[in-house]
């Protein structure tokens, strides 16, 4: 691969990670929900593995809905290079830009505290400290930028291979004290060990998942879509045994390439170190950061490269409000105006009226989404 650090702005905005994000979003605000309902009415094989795969893996293993979060952390790293280009060029200090992230990532992390920390609750016996996707986002984002500011590529890539392997030596030989070490049950492992230790009575303990160690792994999939725009805005990127002259097809391909490597990889690691959600562990990032890449590549391809924009304009209407709705639908009890609307067809449709009502709230969160498309309104931290 050559020439990859020297890198060219694109002069418009990716319409594929827009779309990317549309699709990212449209399972969480209710695609999934239609996905259940036609399984359970229907009753066919091919809609009940969907809904399998729509649900989280409870431990160890990967199910496609397990892919939702990274791949959200993943185009926020892609992000990253196209919203700092003009800064940097124009000469603004990197002061205020870590001052103006810092803002940002704070306003997401208290977003996400009211999301699914009970921070509205107003009641501190009841609040977590962290608990949410935009938690997630806030940390991996606010580090990922200093590290893309303050280090080139090579380093990044030396930095982001470190801190998985570091939270691969934590994971494996540091020991719950009264344990063995190396130990990765929902029950017992160091992960959760210290985020008890750290967050005390604000961690919430009944749930496997943890987040002060797994910031590690946090901010090194956030990364991975900063590697996937250094690829896509490289000016000369080629690697000898592709056969291709044209450079975005070049670029697409070297993204399903390095999509295929980090999946390979992370079912490698697999077989010595878990895939685990929950812990986010070094074998999770490698396989959704791959799938992640693989996905991106797809959508680059069509969308970028041979110019079928228009099937994703659906995507795209969601994909750029993407914060906006996360938090309505976390919010707003859409499947209950739902039900107000069609509840008197229930008695007709029998298991089919869930679908029915999971299509309507469906369709009101798209609407409210396309009238503010259409005005121009776009909501950002």
């Amino acid at each position: 691969m050559k020439n990859l650090p020297e890198v060219a702005v694109p002069p418009k905005r990716l319409a594929s990670l827009d779309a990317l994000r549309g699709f990212d979003m449209f399972w969480i605000i209710g695609g999934e929900n239609v996905v259940h309902g036609m399984a359970n009415a229907s009753g066919l094989p091919f809609f009940k593995l969907l809904s399998f795969q729509m649900q989280h893996s409870q431990w160890t293993g990967f199910r496609f809905y397990d892919l939702i979060m990274p791949l959200f952390l993943f185009m926020v790293g892609m992000s990253i290079p196209f919203s700092l280009s003009k800064r940097l060029a124009s000469g603004e200090s990197h002061t205020h830009i870590y001052l103006h992230s810092f803002k940002r990532a704070a306003i997401l992390f208290v977003l996400g505290m009211v999301c699914q920390c009970n921070l509205l609750a107003f009641d501190i016996s009841k609040l977590f400290i962290i608990h949410d996707t935009l938690q997630s986002i806030a940390i991996g984002y606010f580090f990922s930028i200093i590290i893309y500011t303050k280090l080139n590529l090579k380093f990044q890539l030396i930095l982001t291979s470190g801190l998985l392997l570091l939270y691969w030596a934590i994971l494996q030989f540091v020991a719950v004290p009264g344990h063995e070490a190396g130990i990765l049950t929902p029950e017992s492992n160091i992960a959760k060990y210290v985020e008890q230790g750290v967050f005390g009575r604000f961690d919430d303990a009944p749930s496997p998942y943890t987040w002060f160690l797994g910031s590690l792994g946090f901010v090194a999939t956030v990364m991975t879509g900063v590697f996937a725009s250094t690829i896509i805005r490289a000016k000369n990127i080629k690697i000898l045994w592709i056969k291709t002259s044209d450079l975005l097809v070049h670029k697409a391909m070297v993204l399903a390439i390095t999509g295929l490597a980090l999946a390979f990889a992370g079912q490698f690691a697999s077989i010595w170190f878990p895939i685990i959600k929950p812990l986010w562990t070094p074998s999770f990032v490698l396989f959704s950061s791959g799938l992640s890449f693989l996905l991106m590549a797809f959508f680059y391809f069509i969308i970028d490269v041979k110019g079928f924009q228009r099937w994703a304009f659906w995507l795209k209407v969601i994909g750029m409000n993407s914060i906006a709705v996360y938090m309505a639908v976390h919010l707003i009890h859409f499947e209950g105006i739902a039900q107000n609307l069609v509840f008197g067809l229930e008695q007709y449709l029998g298991g089919y009226y869930f679908v029915l009502r999971s299509i309507v709230a469906l369709t009101i969160i798209y609407g409210a989404l396309y009238y503010m498309y259409k005005k121009g309104t776009f909501l950002k931290v």
